[in-house]
């Protein structure tokens, strides 16, 4: 990463709350078929998540830490700020003398943007901004929400202009909320959030995702980090939802992967 900062585009989604049994499941059903399409090998990699909900693992990818290859250490990381005695720093990791990567990326010249999604990045209340003020341009509106069965089509919709109009490097940064509970709309006749809506879910968002990879291929080469924050329980051993350690919150889909223009 270190020796093409500056020569390329940046964008990270994260999948709200996407479990990797589904996102695995999803793929060998055939229902993300864009997804299918740029992953490495066609394939999820499975990682470990550094916080699990929103807020924790948000504070952590942002400070460098994102989910954690499942493994024997170390594990290189992309970006890092400079840190004495990190073992995961490497040569090709793009150190910066900043709080955080993305004023780092800010300050390497790139414009950082982020798209809103769940609450915590909704501006509605002082918890609500600490997120999104990562950023230099910072967007939600109840559109995005979790609430809104369209979402993803109105964040693409913003991903797009915001792409046309950027001179110079952008990083754009979108939680993706429609994932996030409650999915249970994207299944029809489904009363309950679960696996398979949540897989309904995600099949919908996959389905415009080729909005942001033709947004970005006009502007030149994009590096892309596409990963849940944390799954979510369904009842297995008894649980549900998140913000609690159990492998369906704490295993993650992982990808990254390059796009030339």
């Amino acid at each position: 990463m270190r020796q093409r900062l500056g020569d390329i585009d940046l964008v990270w989604v994260t999948l709200d709350t996407l479990r990797l049994d589904v996102a695995e499941q999803a793929l060998a059903q055939r229902l993300t078929p864009n997804l299918a399409g740029v992953l490495p090998g066609g394939r999820w990699e499975a990682r470990h998540t550094p916080g699990n909900f929103t807020l924790a693992a948000h504070h952590a990818f942002f400070a460098g830490f994102l989910p954690t290859p499942i493994g024997p250490h170390p594990h290189p990381r992309l970006f890092a700020c400079r840190f004495e005695g990190s073992c995961s720093i490497v040569d090709q990791t793009a150190v910066f003398d900043t709080p955080d990567v993305i004023s780092g990326l800010a300050s390497r010249g790139y414009h950082t943007a982020c798209i809103g999604g769940v609450g915590f990045f909704n501006q509605r209340t002082p918890l609500g901004c600490v997120l999104p003020s990562y950023f230099a341009e910072r967007h939600w509106s109840p559109e995005l929400s979790v609430a809104a069965p369209r979402s993803t089509e109105a964040q693409l919709h913003l991903a797009e202009q915001i792409a046309a109009r950027t001179e110079g490097r952008l990083m754009l940064f979108i939680n993706i909320s429609a994932i996030h509970e409650p999915n249970r709309g994207y299944l029809p006749g489904c009363t309950a959030d679960g696996p398979q809506s949540m897989a309904a879910a995600l099949a919908y968002v996959d389905q415009h995702l080729p909005r942001l990879f033709d947004a970005f291929r006009r502007r030149g080469p994009t590096f892309y980090i596409v990963c849940a924050d944390h799954g979510t329980a369904y009842g297995e051993d008894g649980l549900w939802g998140h913000r609690l350690s159990h492998p369906t919150v704490c295993t993650v889909p992982y990808a990254e992967f390059l796009l030339e223009g």
